[in-house]
């Protein structure tokens, strides 16, 4: 499978996370179909996608952090996002029990376009 493809199946998936939820890098790889590649959900996350808006706020890492630095712009840009969607930000960490993205089956074929 080329890398265009695994990062589209990544995108798409990131775009079908609802406002008010988040997922994390790993959760994501794994709702994509690649299992294991958190690090390739990142940096799919940094690159373009047809000019569409991907809601990269929404993901975090595993223990629920920002995973930009704390204080940095990018970390208040995505803390500020968050809120503005009713999700709460403590210590630039969501808790996941309350806020995790938990799609069934049905959500995620209906939704995404692979």
């Amino acid at each position: 499978m080329a890398e265009i493809d695994k990062t589209r199946q990544i995108l798409e998936t990131v775009m079908v996370i609802p406002a008010g939820k988040v997922a994390t890098y790993g959760q994501i790889a794994d709702l994509a179909g690649l299992p294991g590649r958190a690090r390739l959900v990142g940096s799919s996350l940094r690159s373009e996608f047809d000019g569409a808006e991907v809601p990269w706020q929404r993901v975090l890492r595993a223990d629920g952090k920002i995973a930009f630095p704390s204080g940095s712009p990018k970390a208040e840009e995505q803390r500020q996002i968050l809120i503005a969607e009713g999700v709460c930000v403590k210590n630039n960490r969501v808790s996941l029990a309350d806020y995790r993205w938990q799609p069934d089956m049905a959500t995620i074929l209906s939704a995404l376009k692979y």
